[in-house]
C-alpha cells in the first residue's frame, strides 16, 4: 500500500474518532437557544459557558466527580490486585485443577453482565451493602480479561528467575513481590486503564445499587439534565465533556506502557 494511502486511511480514521469529541466540545459550549433552534453546526456563531457554570450551580457535581474518583480508584487498586495474585498462581503455581479453574474463568467472559445482575444483586443485598460505595467496588474486584492478560503475561516471565529466587531463600510471595512485580509495570498500566475506564463510564450497576443521590457517580448524575419532555442537552454535553477529562489524563499518563502491556500478555 501506497504511503499516501496509508496516511489517507489515518488521516479518515481519526476524524471518525476525533468527530463527536468535537461535537460534544460545541454543544457543551453553544447557548441554549441556539441548540433549540437547530443552529449549533460546528461552529456556531455564538459561546458560551453557561452550561458548565450552570451545571455547578443548579448541582453537586464536585460531589459526583470525587464519588467517581473515589468508587474507580478502590475498584482499580482491587481488581489490579487479585488479578495480578489469580493470574500469577494460574500462571507459575503447579496444582491440580490448574487448567480447569483457568477454564472455568475464561467461560466467564460468555456471560452477559445483564445475566447475572439479578443474584449479583440478590448477593449484594443480603450482605446489607445497598446504597454504599461497596455494592459497587466488591463486585468489580475482580474480572476474567483481568486475570487472562496477567496470566498470559506472567508465562512470558522465565521460570529461572523464580527458581533463583527460591534458592536464595524467598517465598513464593517475596518473589512474586520482588522478582515478578518490577517487571510487571506494562501489565499493571494495561489493567489499571482497564478497570478505571470501565468503573468510571459504568451506568446501570451504580443506578442499581446507590439510593442517596449524594451517592451518585458522574453516569449516574447525567440522567438529572434529561427530563421526561426535554433535555439539556448543553449541560449533558458539559457533564460528559468533564468525564471524559480525567480518562484523558490517564490514558496520556499511562500509554507508554499500554501497547507494551497488551504485546506481552498475548493479545496481538
Amino acid at each position: 500500500m501506497p504511503r499516501w494511502l496509508r496516511f489517507l486511511v489515518c488521516v479518515l480514521v481519526c476524524v471518525v474518532f476525533v468527530l463527536p469529541l468535537v461535537a460534544m466540545v460545541v454543544v457543551a459550549f453553544t447557548p441554549r437557544d441556539l441548540i433549540l433552534d437547530g443552529g449549533a453546526g460546528l461552529w456556531p456563531s455564538r459561546w458560551t459557558t453557561d452550561n458548565v457554570t450552570g451545571l455547578f450551580d443548579r448541582f453537586p457535581v464536585w460531589q459526583w466527580f470525587r464519588n467517581t474518583l473515589l468508587v474507580a480508584s478502590l475498584t482499580t487498586v482491587l481488581s489490579v490486585s487479585v488479578n495480578l495474585a489469580a493470574g500469577f498462581a494460574l500462571a507459575k503455581l503447579r496444582f491440580r485443577g490448574r487448567g480447569l479453574v483457568f477454564l472455568i474463568v475464561l467461560s466467564t467472559l460468555m456471560v452477559p453482565v445483564q445475566a447475572i445482575m439479578v443474584p449479583q444483586f440478590e448477593l449484594v443485598a443480603r450482605m446489607g451493602l445497598i446504597g454504599l460505595f461497596w455494592a459497587v467496588v466488591l463486585p468489580s474486584a475482580s474480572t476474567a480479561l483481568g486475570v487472562f492478560l496477567a496470566r498470559q503475561f506472567f508465562l512470558s516471565v522465565p521460570d529461572e528467575l523464580l527458581d533463583a529466587a527460591r534458592m536464595d531463600g524467598c517465598t513464593y510471595w517475596s518473589a512474586f513481590r520482588r522478582v515478578v512485580l518490577p517487571l510487571s509495570r506494562p501489565l499493571i498500566a494495561v489493567m489499571a486503564l482497564l478497570a478505571f475506564m470501565t468503573q468510571w463510564n459504568d451506568f446501570l450497576w451504580p443506578l442499581i445499587t446507590l439510593r442517596d443521590p449524594d451517592l451518585y457517580t458522574l453516569p449516574v448524575a447525567l440522567s438529572f439534565l434529561q427530563g421526561q419532555y426535554d433535555a439539556d442537552y448543553g449541560g449533558l454535553m458539559a457533564m460528559a465533556l468533564l468525564s471524559c477529562v480525567p480518562l484523558l489524563i490517564v490514558f496520556v499518563v499511562l500509554q507508554r506502557f499500554f501497547v507494551a502491556g497488551f504485546s506481552r500478555s498475548g493479545i496481538r
